[in-house]
């Protein structure tokens, strides 16, 4: 705990002042253009990872990056989509999952979870992408974890589009839904291609895109 307090003061001496500016123009609102969904995982950080300022990622973190399907009782993540979509009226959805993904091994491995039994039932959520993963053949243990969390991924964004306020907004062209799987060795980015169904590397097909709205794919 002392080294975060450290940081803390670390921020307020040197970090805040430099960004005195952008922080005085946050205190008055927000406008990011993108919701990121990622997993908890502490070596996933997406302001990190993609280089953002305070004030341009609206974020949700969870175990697994899971996006459970719109339905009668709304949770945090459900509210949070809306309230993303509606009031901050973010133009991109991004969906990333990552390496060495604890979620996506207790998944594919079938471990037993009668000790974790929140985790275990937040975790079927993913149990279209595990039927699928399990439905084909992995070349080892490791591929077919990896494999699990490039399918999460393709589940999630599936699951997205259930929520009507993410349908509408890609109904009207004003969304774009993005399905990334960060490798935390490497620090490679490899995006799902919705018009062929691949993954994809990030750095070579920049304007990959899960779904993309009438204006993007005309340019």
């Amino acid at each position: 705990m002392q080294d975060i307090i450290n940081g803390i003061l670390k921020f307020q001496h040197d970090a805040f002042p430099a960004r005195a500016k952008l922080f005085k123009d946050l205190a008055g609102g927000q406008s990011p253009s993108t919701l990121f969904i990622s997993c908890s995982d502490s070596r996933l950080v997406p302001e990190l990872v993609t280089q953002q300022e305070p004030g341009e990622l609206f974020v949700i973190r969870n175990a697994g990056n899971i996006v459970p399907s719109y339905g009668p009782e709304p949770g945090g993540v459900t509210a949070t989509v809306e309230y993303a979509v509606v009031a901050l009226k973010v133009t991109d959805i991004v969906v990333c999952g990552h390496s060495s993904c604890g979620a996506m091994s207790a998944i594919a491995n079938c471990t037993c979870m009668t000790d974790m039994p929140a985790v275990a039932h937040w975790l079927r959520y993913a149990d279209s992408a595990r039927v699928v993963n399990e439905a084909r053949s992995h070349e080892s243990a490791a591929a077919k974890i990896e494999a699990m969390g490039r399918e999460n991924v393709v589940s999630q964004l599936a699951n997205l589009q259930t929520h009507p306020s993410v349908r509408l907004a890609l109904k009207e062209g004003r969304l774009a839904l993005h399905g990334w799987f960060y490798d935390i060795e490497s620090g490679g980015i490899d995006a799902y291609d919705g018009t062929t169904g691949e993954f994809v590397s990030l750095a070579g097909h920049p304007h990959a895109c899960a779904t993309a709205t009438p204006s993007r794919v005309a340019a």
